[in-house]
């Protein structure tokens, strides 16, 4: 049997807020409004200190926008300007500790994937210049999650053991979950959730032991738990 880890793009592979910044400094712009990106910060502090259940940064800006009236399509623009200067000066992005010898080490034993919802033009780009995308067997881009993620994590079940990673457990946990597969969760609210999920950590370079450890697990013939409890972190 063949072990499968999903990983995530943004706020588990890619991490840092330029991105985001970047995509309201393209909802400022339309709106011609230069103090929206204040408002931005704001929200992106609040949900970076815990006090607002946002689902990631971008829900934190979209969620102000939405709020004062701005309509979806310029929100869709403003995200799709940004993600196109995705890892320049003014989006930058930056991986975890480690992660090309991470890779290294578990893409010998477990096949590795890319599962993102956003589209695919500048993720590689970036990935490449980080000297890591040739690890991957599969990418798949604009999956469409949460629903959309099932398919990909009910193909890789097929094969044997999976393990899904990312930052929003209701986007790229809860369809793992509902599988019976294994889950990662990390990022901001890693500490504070109350899910319960197999392993948990700040950033992915926090499970790097963890992550080989279930490798090495899934491809013996020992058991490994499903879950532990929420209260978990690493």
């Amino acid at each position: 049997m063949s072990p499968t880890i999903f990983f995530d793009f943004d706020g588990t592979l890619a991490l840092g807020d330029g991105p985001i910044t970047a995509f309201a400094r393209e909802i400022s712009a339309r709106m011609n409004d230069a103090e929206f990106i204040d408002r931005a910060d704001a929200a992106l502090a609040a949900f970076a200190s815990g006090e607002h259940s946002y689902r990631d940064g971008y829900d934190a800006v979209t969620s102000v926008a939405l709020a004062e009236g701005v309509d979806r399509d310029v929100i869709g623009a403003s995200y799709n300007a940004s993600r196109a200067i995705l890892g320049s000066d003014g989006a930058a992005v930056a991986p975890p500790s480690g992660l090309a010898e991470f890779f290294e080490r578990v893409g010998a034993q477990a096949n590795l994937e890319l599962a993102t919802n956003a589209p695919g033009s500048g993720v590689v780009a970036v990935l490449e210049s980080w000297g890591v995308a040739d690890v991957f067997d599969a990418m798949h881009f604009s999956v469409g999650k949460p629903e959309g993620l099932e398919p990909v994590l009910t193909a890789a079940l097929d094969r044997g053991p999976v393990l899904s990673i990312g930052d929003i457990f209701e986007f790229d946990l809860a369809p793992a979950s509902r599988l019976g597969a294994d889950t990662a969760l990390v990022g901001a609210t890693a500490s504070s959730s109350a899910v319960a999920t197999t392993m948990r950590g700040a950033s992915l370079a926090d499970l790097y032991d963890e992550i080989i450890a279930w490798v090495a697990a899934s491809t013996s013939s020992s058991a490994i738990p499903n879950t532990t409890s929420p209260e978990r972190s690493n």
